[in-house]
């Protein structure tokens, strides 16, 4: 196929061979299956800045660190510069999830690199050496259900003892190989110590994600892992090897004020988020 124009520059430099097909078009970037080499790998190119809300990154971006004075500055202030800055920090800022979450024992893709804009890595395939689907594409026994979503609380909370909380987890972003789930898209990953949105993120990917799993085992629908880890995280009793029970029991003395405004927030992202692909849409 013809070179896309923002992955030239890497055939250029002789980081890509051969650009085999566009696998697909999301609303962050267009991802396209790649050779390097003897290898086939995946290439993620992020869409401009324009062509997304910054209104939901702002969220997501809370607590970032910016070391250098000058960008922090510049971004603050949304100069041209600030604004290519920002990029660059949203897109860095995937690779930096894949490297933690990598050594912290998350199946994610194998990073190779971020090339002006475009993040090389790893394609995960199936035991055929197809494309892996996504979870969303799957189908399972009830058993295989409940295993792969134990498996996926295991790396939510390795996750969260690794400072991080994935921020859009979801069947959309996993996908599913012969040895099982594997986590996808984490440029907007959150610092768990510096955002305040943390707790009802990771809430709602938890949510998000033992809804569908219940599709196939409806017994997930009476867990609250999601309650659990985070009251274990904040007790300071959560380890990556903590084995949890999907209970959580609820304090009866007293209202639970601050789990009614955690719900509202995060009923307030999914309703921001609905809007934007609304909003994508019209444009489209």
């Amino acid at each position: 196929m013809k070179v896309p124009s923002r992955l030239q520059p890497l055939v250029d430099d002789g980081l890509i061979d051969a650009v085999l097909f566009p696998l697909m078009s999301g609303k962050e970037a267009d991802i396209f299956v790649v050779r390097c080499g003897t290898s086939t790998r995946c290439a993620k190119v992020y869409k401009e800045a324009y062509k997304r809300s910054f209104k939901k990154a702002a969220t997501y971006s809370e607590g970032r660190k910016v070391r250098n004075s000058r960008r922090a500055r510049a971004m603050e202030k949304g100069s041209r510069y600030g604004r290519k800055q920002q990029e660059e920090v949203w897109q860095n800022a995937e690779v930096d999830a894949l490297y933690r979450l990598a050594r912290a024992d998350v199946r994610v893709p194998d990073p190779l690199g971020c090339f002006d804009g475009v993040l090389l890595m790893e394609l995960i395939v199936d035991d055929q050496g197809d494309v892996a689907p996504r979870l969303a594409d799957v189908t399972m026994t009830p058993d295989q259900a409940v295993e792969d979503h134990g498996l996926m609380m295991r790396y939510v909370v390795r996750m969260l003892c690794a400072g991080l909380v994935h921020g859009d987890l979801s069947e959309f972003n996993v996908l599913v190989d012969d040895e099982g789930p594997v986590i996808i898209d984490l440029p907007q990953a959150v610092e768990v110590a510096a955002n305040n949105n943390a707790q009802a993120m990771l809430l709602r990917d938890v949510r998000k994600i033992t809804a569908y799993y219940s599709l196939f085992a409806r017994e997930l629908l009476d867990t609250r892992y999601g309650e659990e880890i985070w009251s274990l995280f904040e007790d300071g009793e959560l380890h990556p090897e903590h084995e949890l029970t999907g209970h959580c029991e609820p304090d009866d003395a007293a209202p639970d004020v601050d789990a009614v405004m955690l719900e509202i927030r995060a009923a307030l992202l999914e309703e921001q988020e609905r809007q934007q692909r609304l909003q994508e849409m019209e444009e489209d």
